[in-house]
């Protein structure tokens, strides 16, 4: 079992469906999806995205070194919420140096590399105003985002693709058992760029339509961008709100991309969980799927959740709304997962028609009340690399 459950302080995500809980809620509540089939860039594809608003404000003077796409959307994710007063507040009591700082990413500012080669010399050589360390390393995003909450505690980015950024709260969780911190900023960023929508369209695994997870005519995801943040403290007895209950990590070391067909390690993943929460399967109320809506992600999952939770828990994608948002998807469906458990509702899954017949898992197709206690959140990423988050009430 995890030594402590973890409180969650403070809570905030930015995607296409809004900006902050309150559009997010609503958005989930009526059933309204971000996604849309407008074009990003120069890109030639026929897809739907799901574009986030409000990023042409550069990053403030002080951290203009730091300024693209990927850090505004971090800057715009930041300011929601009471956010960024929360995470102050936190300083004031354990002080700015024992705040840690884990973020998630899979592409980072690769963005602003596209745009750098476009822009090359003559010569070959990248234009001089090129900034790798600041807006495309990996590190950047988590390093303007503890500068800009103005923290001194360690930080770490996590680059496992889909799973990043559910796998910020496993090595938070890590990080306070040790004594290493008294509070974690988690969260995780990830930015529309080229090199995704041409990378998962030459893989064929882009749809043309609004993804429809677990559907019978699935045929790929749609991409989306994020930014989603959370503070997390140990819990102590006078909490009563939502906790981090468990989590679980595994690796396929299957394929460079392609899930294991049985779904092991994402079986593995949730029966670790289970197991640091001191749970059974019986104990979940609702499962947040992986759910990306191509055809061998959303079997082998079923294959995985049909052993362990047979067809009788309640289960859906979010990726409906949102798209996936690839490395921010593990907190965008872990904010999610938690307005779900605070309000008191199952989410649908958005798009989805007919549920593939062969699948033995219990998909719930349109939006449903209900008391939940504890719910289970998937990110399975590329090269097997999967995570699962519980949260609920102790």
């Amino acid at each position: 079992m995890i030594p402590h459950p973890l409180a969650i302080r403070s809570m905030t995500v930015t995607s296409a469906l809004g900006h902050g809980l309150a559009p997010t809620l609503e958005a989930l509540r009526t059933c309204r999806s971000g996604l849309t089939s407008r074009h990003f860039e120069e890109v030639n594809l026929q897809t739907c995205l799901g574009l986030v608003e409000g990023l042409e404000e550069p990053v403030p003077s002080a951290l203009r070194a730091y300024d693209c796409r990927n850090q505004r959307l971090a800057q715009y994710g930041l300011e929601g919420d009471g956010f960024r007063q929360a995470v102050q507040q936190a300083a004031a009591r354990h002080g700015a140096h024992r705040i840690a700082v884990i973020l998630g990413t899979s592409t980072s500012g690769i963005l602003e590399t596209e745009h750098a080669y476009q822009r090359r010399r003559s010569d070959g050589q990248l234009p001089p105003d090129y900034r790798y360390g600041t807006v495309h390393e990996f590190f950047s995003v988590t390093d303007f985002v503890r500068r800009s909450l103005g923290l001194q505690g360690p930080a770490l980015t996590l680059s496992t693709a889909c799973s990043s950024s559910a796998k910020v709260f496993a090595s938070a969780s890590r990080w306070l058992a040790a004594g290493m911190c008294d509070a974690v900023v988690v969260g995780g960023v990830d930015s529309l760029c080229l090199t995704t929508l041409y990378g998962f369209s030459s893989l064929e695994i882009v749809s043309s339509l609004p993804c429809r997870p677990a559907d019978r005519d699935r045929d790929g995801i749609s991409l989306g961008e994020a930014a989603g943040f959370a503070l997390l403290e140990r819990a102590t007895a006078a909490d009563d709100g939502p906790c981090l209950l468990g989590y679980g990590e595994s690796s396929d070391a299957y394929h460079m991309s392609s899930p294991q067909p049985e779904g092991l390690g994402a079986q593995r993943s949730m029966a670790l969980a289970l197991a640091s929460a001191g749970l059974t399967a019986a104990d979940i109320d609702y499962i947040n799927l992986h759910g990306t809506a191509t055809p061998a992600n959303d079997r082998a999952e079923d294959h995985a959740i049909a052993v362990l939770f047979g067809s009788a828990t309640p289960c859906s994608s979010t990726k409906g709304w949102t798209g996936h948002t690839l490395g921010a998807a593990g907190i965008m469906e872990a904010v999610i997962a938690l307005l779900c458990l605070e309000h008191h509702f199952m989410a649908g899954s958005l798009n989805t028609v007919v549920v593939d017949p062969t699948f033995q898992m219990n998909v719930i197709l349109n939006n449903r009340p209900a008391p939940l206690s504890r719910v289970l959140s998937n990110s399975f990423g590329f090269g097997g690399s999967n995570a699962s988050l519980i949260f609920g009430y102790r």
